[in-house]
This record gives structure tokens, C-alpha cells and sequence, in this order.
């Protein structure tokens, strides 16, 4: 799978997008997915990288939660800026990346995605619920690359 385009199509992008929009619906944390070819070289730093170039290290409340994809190393990383892995529980990362990796396992690319998204962003509201008079959507939904 050497092309990002064939790891998504346009309508799978779109339900992926709609998943982080329905996500943050509940939350103030931040939820980005980023796809590259490939990260040359160790994935942890890559990703720590394109976290902060995402500006995710801004958040108000620390709250973002990014899902870094190296298409071609088939690798990925979900991380969770420091207020929201201060109070996650011990395991959930593992758990999370454990769903992600059961649907991409199986090529259902997308559903990998989402469920990774779905399960940040119930967490994410459990200790950052929505507050309609102070939050706002800080980040950007769409995918990048």
C-alpha cells in the first residue's frame, strides 16, 4: 500500500472526519488523525513532531489526543497530551491501540480509526466534558498529511 489515498478513499476520510466531529461534540479535547507515507525513521519522535506542528501542544487544557499513521512502516501511535494522560486509566492507551490494531489487522482501515476516535473521545468526556460558555473547537477535524 504504497499511496495514502489507497489507505482511505474520499467517503471513508469524510466517516473518519464525522467520527472526530462527533467526538468533540461532548468534549474540549482535541482529536486529530495525521497519514504520511512513511515516518523514516523512529515513529515516537515523528510523532511528537507532528503533534506540535498541529499546534495539538496548545490546547487550553492540554487535552489533545493525536493518531499518527506511517502507512507504508504499517505502524501507528495514538498520544494524549498531558492533561488528558494524567487522568486516563492506567491501560487505555494499550486498549485503544489494542481496537485499532484488531480492525486494521483485518484491512478495515477506516473502522480502525474510528473506533480509536470514538473511544478517546468518550474518555475525553468523562474528565473534559463540553462547556458551552468557554469551549470552542480549537484544532482542526480534517485529516492531515
Amino acid at each position: 500500500m504504497a499511496k495514502i489515498e489507497e489507505f482511505l478513499s474520499e467517503t471513508e476520510e469524510e466517516e473518519v472526519v464525522e467520527a472526530i466531529r462527533q467526538a468533540e461534540k461532548k468534549t474540549s479535547g482535541e482529536i486529530r488523525v495525521h497519514i504520511e507515507k512513511t515516518c523514516k525513521g523512529d515513529i515516537w519522535p515523528r510523532a511528537m513532531e507532528v503533534f506540535h506542528l498541529l499546534k495539538m501542544d496548545n490546547t487550553r487544557e492540554n487535552n489533545g489526543v493525536l493518531i499518527y499513521v506511517a502507512i507504508e512502516d504499517r505502524n501507528f501511535v495514538i498520544y494524549g497530551d498531558k492533561g488528558i494522560n494524567e487522568v486516563v486509566p492506567k491501560d487505555f492507551w494499550e486498549t485503544t491501540k489494542d481496537e485499532i490494531v484488531a480492525q486494521f489487522k483485518k484491512g478495515n482501515f477506516k473502522q480502525g480509526l474510528i473506533n480509536g476516535i470514538l473511544k478517546a473521545g468518550e474518555e475525553l468526556e468523562k474528565h473534559f466534558p463540553w462547556d458551552e460558555g468557554t469551549d470552542k473547537n480549537e484544532l482542526s477535524d480534517k485529516i492531515s498529511r
